[in-house]
């Protein structure tokens, strides 16, 4: 067995899983962990290292997810054979949101709004909630679970959803699914595919393309300080409606309450319906929560859509939506015949992780993190650029825009970015329309997966590249 002598750094802000992942991975490619040794246990070594085993199995698990390590059951983990003349000597380690993303190698920083900060999340806590879900009833949690969703699960997220959002519902209008992308399509074939939808322009891509994949026909309608045009969206075809109000994909503008109403008012007629996708609604860094358009509804024209997936973990793959009654009866009489396509475990863990108080610690948690991320990443771009850059819809979610004036095209920006090893992202994609000649050149930074050094050092190396 190989014995790990190794000095964690407590005063570094690098996380002490990824110090000792690098160490084992450094050691391994070095020859001086030759192939099938044996690493110590996880109890052995969180003694000599004096950390939690949360520490050290994070640790492997990374080190196996990339091929370093295999771990074999009730004999231990060894290191693997690894062709080093293939490997990069380029030391490109996993920022604090832990795995490694393999198809982006070449950054140093990533600022994608798809990740978050998953050196915050409860392991522990997690896993030991899915262990006592196994054994609460280890039979039927291996069966088909209900249609809709566990029932104890929906009754939760009814109750969040009230107390946090205003949404009024009962868990029976609930109706859980893996992800928002599959819950978009079932709602399409409950309204129908004769509806013709409209969509925020510029608006989230991946919704965009889920309905046309359902062959519906969806117009876009522009935006303006206030979000959706109200009488761009009267003058269209559209009976049904997809909006980001709590905070616009990807501008960021809050819909005030007065567009809520206005909005609302355009659902009064027969057969129009509003989709409020409530993706990120959980962090709002300046003012109060606007009420959800669900909440203020009296007319039940609106569909909630909510997700787990930017406050808890994106692999859960655990999203939900609201039907009003009059779809929840279409769903009933036509679409009870789908099965439930999340894992009854997932469900019944999150569930313990609600009920037990866990959900509300960790999202006060995490809106201090992001709070703080945010405010980081704001005054890196205003210490670094100045009045060289605008910045476009900081005051909530996980992401922001930045317009830069350098007179660069968006490709431009994002090719000198790449140069310096930074990802940043395209605003482009939202469009249906886009026209580069009439679009002032923004990119998205997301900062939930990177950590406030990263922010620091990325928005410096954004300045060489850019200014």
């Amino acid at each position: 067995m190989i014995e790990i002598t190794f000095n964690l750094d407590y005063t570094c802000q690098e996380p002490l899983y990824i110090q000792l992942y690098k160490y084992i991975k450094q050691e391994i490619l070095s020859g001086r962990m030759e192939p099938g040794a044996r690493l110590p246990s996880k109890r052995k070594l969180s003694l000599h290292l004096e950390v939690s085993q949360n520490t050290i199995e994070t640790a492997y698990e990374q080190l196996q997810a990339e091929g370093y390590v295999e771990s074999f059951p009730r004999k231990g983990v060894y290191v693997k054979e690894v062709d080093k003349d293939v490997i990069s000597t380029t030391n490109h380690e996993p920022s604090s949101n832990y795995i490694e993303r393999a198809d982006n190698d070449d950054y140093e920083i990533d600022f994608s709004h798809g990740k978050i900060a998953l050196d915050f999340f409860p392991f522990s806590i997690w896993r030991k909630l899915t262990v006592q879900s196994l054994f609460e009833d280890q039979s039927s949690m291996f069966l088909n679970g209900e249609r809709q969703g566990e029932l104890l699960l929906r009754q939760e997220i009814a109750k969040y959803l009230y107390q946090s959002r205003g949404v009024r519902c009962s868990p029976s209008q609930i109706i859980i699914g893996a992800g928002t992308q599959y819950l978009i399509s079932l709602l399409t074939m409950i309204i129908g595919r004769d509806a013709v939808f409209s969509m925020e322009e510029p608006g989230f891509h991946r919704t965009r393309e889920a309905l046309k994949d359902q062959g519906v026909k969806v117009n876009p309608v522009t935006l303006d300080d206030e979000g959706l045009c109200i009488q761009e969206l009267e003058k269209s075809t559209a009976n049904i409606t997809y909006v980001t109000p709590s905070h616009q994909f990807p501008m960021g503008i809050i819909m005030p309450i007065t567009r809520r109403m206005e909005l609302l008012k355009w659902a009064d007629n027969d057969g129009r319906y509003i989709i409020e996708d409530d993706y990120d609604g959980e962090f709002r860094y300046k003012g109060k929560p606007i009420p959800s358009l669900q909440g203020l509804d009296n007319r039940e024209k609106v569909i909630y859509l909510g997700t787990f997936s930017k406050s808890l973990i994106p692999s859960i793959r655990l999203s939900y939506m609201v039907l009003p009654p009059k779809l929840l009866s279409i769903y009933h009489q036509h679409f009870s015949i789908y099965k439930q396509t999340v894992s009854r475990l997932h469900q019944h863990t999150l569930w313990l992780f609600m009920k037990n108080g866990h959900w509300e610690r960790h999202l006060n948690k995490m809106r201090t993190v992001y709070r703080r991320k945010q405010q980081t990443l704001v005054d890196a771009i205003e210490h670094h650029f100045g009045k060289n850059a605008a910045i476009i819809g900081g005051d909530s979610g996980l992401h922001l825009l930045l317009s830069v004036q350098n007179q660069m095209s968006e490709k431009e920006l994002i090719e000198s970015a790449m140069d310096k090893k930074v990802k940043v992202y395209p605003t482009s994609v939202y469009y249906e329309n886009y026209d580069a000649a009439r679009q002032q050149s923004i990119v998205l930074l997301g900062f939930g997966g990177v950590t406030e050094q990263e922010i620091h050092k990325g928005v410096q190396l954004l300045r060489e590249a850019w200014l």
